[in-house]
């Protein structure tokens, strides 16, 4: 009857699509609440008082803050924290593919070494395995190349010599790294298709072959997001390395301070280059995200990313 009603009418049944379609250009405009509009007038008033405050104390010491933001000593040091930064999350990402792709393996040895390993560097906090790495040398004072069980050995070199301080950062941050890199990937790893190792195998590829060219690209995508998030903590994370004393950035700071006893403006300097590379690291990590995230976006981002477009 309804049928019958609609096609004499001239108008037949929308499909699916056009039904989809229409809702799709529906504009859905939020009524104001009143609540809501005050509840962030009240925001705004406390952010801005907070603000005010901050500016106008004069204890802040602002003036000496603007004084040593380009100190040729805290510029070297934010040169240090980058290469720390840089070289420890390098290393760190190899090596967590490797440990990941161990995890992953049917070989029980290799599955249950990367286990061991994820375990103990992440059980373990990232300050001791620093000072841990910076006296090695009471444990080997001599850095040698042999078999095991009281093999023959050649030596390498004392280990107060070969294990500076800058080295035991580096193989503190670098093997921490590592262990938190291998559970990210290897959650990459895991989320790519089995459909898509299927096809890999139907057309002749070796396991190598298949998770280079197949799995880890598409990985790439779930890996990036947390990858950058470990990255900016690794930058915050270096300034452990002051226990050590390394002038990286915080270290730079504190020899500054504790000459003129101005603790808190030099701390200021430090966070506002610890904010500023932090911003930066960030903004190429939404870039990152953006570019491996296309083709997955949901239907309302990719519509309204069109009509911006559009009207640019």
């Amino acid at each position: 009857m309804t049928q019958s009603t609609t096609a004499t009418a001239g108008n037949p049944p929308a499909s699916p699509t056009q039904i989809q379609s229409t809702l799709d250009s529906l504009e859905i405009v939020p009524r104001p609440r009143i609540w809501s509009i005050l509840g962030a007038a009240a925001v705004i008033v406390i952010v801005v008082g907070a603000i005010w405050d901050i500016i106008t104390n004069e204890r802040f010491g602002w003036g000496t803050v603007l004084e040593y933001l380009f100190n040729p000593q805290i510029l070297s040091g934010v040169g240090l924290t980058l290469i720390l930064t840089v070289v420890s999350m390098t290393i760190g990402i190899l090596l967590g593919i490797v440990l990941a792709i161990m995890r992953l393996a049917k070989n029980p040895t290799f599955s249950t070494v990367a286990r061991g390993y994820i375990w103990f560097f992440r059980g373990t906090p990232l300050l001791v395995q620093l000072i841990f790495w910076y006296n090695i040398a009471a444990l080997y004072p001599v850095i040698a190349l042999g078999l095991p069980f009281g093999g023959p050995s050649i030596p390498i070199g004392e280990a107060n010599v070969l294990i500076t301080p800058l080295t035991a950062a580096l193989l503190g941050l670098a093997l921490n790294e590592a262990a938190y890199m291998a559970e990210i990937i290897r959650s990459g790893i895991q989320s790519v298709d089995e459909g898509q190792r299927d096809a890999g195998r139907a057309i002749g590829m070796t396991e190598s072959k298949l998770m280079l060219r197949v799995v880890l690209p598409q990985a790439v995508r779930i890996v990036v997001p947390p990858t950058g998030n470990q990255v900016i903590s690794m930058l915050k994370g270096t300034s452990l390395v002051s226990v050590l004393a390394i002038s990286d950035l915080l270290y730079s700071a504190q020899i500054i301070y504790a000459l003129n006893y101005q603790t808190i403006p030099l701390l200021l300097v430090a966070c506002v280059w610890y904010l500023a590379m932090t911003s930066v690291l960030t903004a190429i990590q939404g870039r990152l995200e953006a570019r491996y995230g296309k083709g997955f976006q949901p239907r309302r981002q990719v519509k309204a990313k069109k009509q911006k477009e559009a009207v640019a």
